[in-house]
């Protein structure tokens, strides 16, 4: 995957840049326990100031950056960066269905949200920068320890997964501005693929299958924090060209004071 990600920054940096106005939330990051330790045992994490955005990207705004990005449609795109199941939910390579337009972008590729992000000046949000924001309910940074916050998380997940997406931006924000990090869809991070919970992940099969073995053996040793491995679980399956009805995305930035 390294080749085809180097490659794949170089395309982008010649694209032109994207005009949307998406609004970033500030987050002053800090150190916190996460399930994935720095050290593979106990130390805290550390994450630097960063702006992240308030709202997953919507169809309509990939759509928009298809228009003007066509080596990124679902009729020009390189295999390299994408499976067969690209954009496959829209009705052409430029056009959706009724009511998909605030829908957040799913069967889009690690590879095309990276891309997508580019052209916003922005970046994938790391794990550590997700699972920090995630943390947060609308009043408190870090709810994890409250178990109504982490039922109603898990209530999401034991939902079928057959219906239509809602559109984004009708979760409560939490204490930083941020909707819809649970209970719409997944969500690339910059650094999935370093996320291994599995002894193999070349040979994990069709990842809208979502198989949380990895996950199951790491909830042994902190089941109260299910919910985030299942994610990392999911995270760890992928590979970059993967593409899966419930996988979206938001960008992230550096938070670089003028």
């Amino acid at each position: 995957m390294r080749g085809a990600a180097l490659f794949l920054v170089a395309w982008t940096l010649a694209l032109p840049a994207s005009t949307g106005a998406a609004e970033y939330a500030r987050i002053a990051g800090g150190s916190f326990a996460s399930v994935l330790p720095p050290d593979g045992k106990s130390a805290p994490a550390q994450v630097a100031p960063f702006r992240l955005r308030t709202l997953p990207v919507t169809n309509g705004e990939f759509l928009a950056f298809a228009r003007t990005h066509p080596q990124w449609r679902r009729d020009g795109i390189a295999s390299i960066f994408a499976d067969g199941q690209y954009l496959a939910h829209w009705t052409g390579a430029l056009q959706l269905g009724d009511g998909q337009r605030q829908q957040p972008a799913t069967h889009v590729s690690w590879f095309a949200a990276a891309a997508f992000c580019e052209s916003e000046q922005a970046r994938l949000p790391s794990w550590y920068e997700f699972e920090f924001a995630a943390a947060a309910d609308a009043t408190r940074a870090d709810a994890r320890g409250d178990p109504a916050w982490r039922e109603r998380i898990l209530d999401w997940y034991a939902r079928p997964s057959t219906a239509a997406l809602p559109d984004v931006g009708n979760g409560t924000a939490n204490v930083y501005g941020i909707r819809d990090m649970h209970g719409l869809v997944w969500e690339w991070v910059s650094d999935y693929a370093s996320l291994m919970v599995s002894g193999d992940n070349r040979d994990q099969g069709d990842p809208d299958l979502l198989k949380f073995c990895g996950a199951g053996a790491l909830s042994t040793q902190d089941r109260e924090n299910y919910a985030v491995l299942m994610r990392i679980a999911l995270l760890s399956s992928l590979k970059a060209a993967d593409t899966t009805a419930n996988l979206g995305f938001r960008c992230a930035k550096d938070d670089i004071q003028d």
